[in-house]
């Protein structure tokens, strides 16, 4: 079954045939350099650093649809277009896999990354995350914020860490869920929420907050963040843009916002 673009292409070339020549000569050339990419909400700061530079560089431009990797995934394969999808796990890259929606030869692991225990600045105190630590008493009356513990990634992670610590079931009716990781984060920034679980990469771009606590690697899945060309992108400049993302001039913009260069 042919593809939306080839649908796309043989329409334009019956149109050409008829001789209509309205479009110029460069506007299909034009239209394949602007790439288009779904990633994941906590990649925001780190990506538009990387794609401003990207574009400086080549003079192509990249437009980047930020949400939950979940709902991103969904949108694909509800149709939604898109080049490339950066998850930040690697259960929805697979799921993509799974439905054939993504290319497995452009599919790489990119950046790696943490989960940690927020508090808003003015309340800040450190805790100490061991197995057993009395975070319920913590919270009191209040909210612990996390992204959707059913399919947003950071939410997954952290339930695993408070389940592998013992402390799950005497929080989890205090959990106020969100859509997205930065919408955790936003909770406590704003005082709504008097702590969180977020990636320690949304903890640094919001001054709002304070790292009170960061959960030792082994109480949950590796946090590894995956990135693919989708099968149906027929863009020529998603090559050398998945290229720039792997590469030594890429890994500044991800580092400096705290996540690990897997490449």
């Amino acid at each position: 079954m042919p593809t939306r673009r080839q649908c796309l292409a043989s329409l334009l070339s019956a149109f050409a045939a008829l001789g209509f020549t309205c479009l110029s000569a460069t506007a299909p050339a034009l239209a394949a350099e602007k790439i288009t990419v779904f990633a994941a909400a906590s990649m925001k700061n780190a990506l538009d650093a990387a794609n401003a530079a990207y574009r400086a560089d080549t003079g192509v431009e990249v437009t980047t649809s930020y949400a939950a990797s979940s709902a991103l995934a969904k949108q694909i394969e509800a149709g939604a277009p898109a080049d490339v999808f950066i998850s930040a796990d690697l259960d929805w890259m697979d799921y993509l896999a799974g439905k054939q929606l993504i290319a497995p030869d452009t599919r790489s692991n990119l950046v790696g990354n943490r989960i940690v225990l927020v508090a808003p600045k003015e309340k800040a105190k450190p805790v100490d995350i061991r197995p057993g630590f009395d975070l319920a008493e913590l919270l009191g009356d209040s909210r612990l914020a996390m992204g959707s513990v059913d399919s947003v990634p950071a939410g997954k992670y952290g339930k695993a860490a408070l389940e592998k610590l013992g402390v799950w079931s005497t929080v989890a009716s205090k959990v106020a869920g969100a859509e997205n990781v930065r919408g955790a984060l936003a909770l406590v920034s704003r005082g709504e929420a008097a702590y969180g679980i977020v990636y320690q990469t949304d903890a640094a771009a919001d001054p709002g907050v304070s790292i009170v606590g960061t959960f030792p690697q082994d109480t949950h899945p590796p946090i590894i963040y995956p990135v693919a060309a989708l099968s149906e992108s027929s863009n020529p400049s998603v090559a050398a843009y998945l290229d720039f993302l792997k590469s030594p001039k890429a890994a500044p913009f991800f580092q400096s916002q705290g996540f690990a260069f897997l490449k």
